[in-house]
This record gives structure tokens, sequence and C-alpha cells, in this order.
């Protein structure tokens, strides 16, 4: 019987944008390396640009949904928590007690409630690329630690 996957949690405040993001990308980088979720204190609906910018970079969306952090609490473990957050976010998650690892990534939400079209596909686009390159660092580094274990 096959191992289960680590799970990665991406943790925001309303799982409709940068942890939403944060899901595809590394279910993309990673293929089924990892379960890759995401939720969020006060889930509201994907936003409606996520889908068109991930798909931009050739990444696929179409399994995203919003979900409550109450549906992952104590009902499978989560190896890694990721919290996507302002330094000054009041509302955003801390911490995940119920994680191995809890890694903190600083992505101001992109702030596109009441901006031009333009300016709110540019602040997505942004946000997609400081989360893009954020997963493939994280990516990069369990690799190269992956790596340094095995030859010790």
């Amino acid at each position: 019987m096959p191992a289960e996957k680590p799970m990665v949690l991406f943790l925001c405040v309303n799982n409709s944008l940068r942890s939403q993001m944060a899901e595809a990308l590394l279910r993309h980088h990673a293929g089924d390396r990892f379960a890759s979720c995401s939720a969020g204190l006060a889930p509201r609906p994907v936003h409606r640009l996520v889908p068109e910018v991930l798909a931009e970079i050739g990444v696929d969306a179409s399994h995203l949904e919003t979900k409550p952090l109450r549906s992952f609490l104590a009902r499978r473990g989560v190896r890694w928590a990721v919290i996507l957050r302002a330094v000054d976010e009041r509302n955003a998650p801390r911490l995940f007690p119920f994680a191995a690892r809890t890694l903190r990534w600083e992505v101001p939400d992109p702030g596109c409630d009441g901006c031009s079209e333009v300016a709110s596909r540019d602040a997505m686009r942004r946000t997609r690329d400081d989360i893009d390159a954020r997963v493939r660092a994280w990516l990069a580094e369990l690799d190269g630690a992956a790596r340094t274990s095995s030859v010790a």
C-alpha cells in the first residue's frame, strides 16, 4: 500500500487569492509529490482573476475551490503549513498547531478591490510571480536538503 503524500497546507485569510495561487503553483511545479491544499479563516470565492493569471504561465486552476480552515483541523496530518500574510495583516492566520512545520511567507494581499481592470491584473501578476518564486525556492531548498542528507 503506497504511503500518503506529505500534505502542504497554504493558509491565508480568505482563501480566495494567495493561498489558492500557492496551492496551484505547488501542484504545477511538484506534480504529485505532495498533497497541495489551501484554506482560509474566512473563506470567500476564488477571485475571478486567479485562474486567468495562472493560465498565463501554464498553470491549471480548474481544481481550485475555497475551503474553510476547520475542514483541516485534526483530520489529516499536515507536514507543512505555509502561512501567506502581510507583516501588518491583523486578521491573518499566525499558526497552524497541527502542522509538523510552519513556514511564514510575507506576501501582501494584492488589494485589487476597487482598482481598474488593468491595475488589478498587474497586482495579481506581481502576487503570482512572488508566490511562484517562493514555491520554486522552497522546492529547491527541500531538494538540496534531501541530497545533503542522503550523502551524509
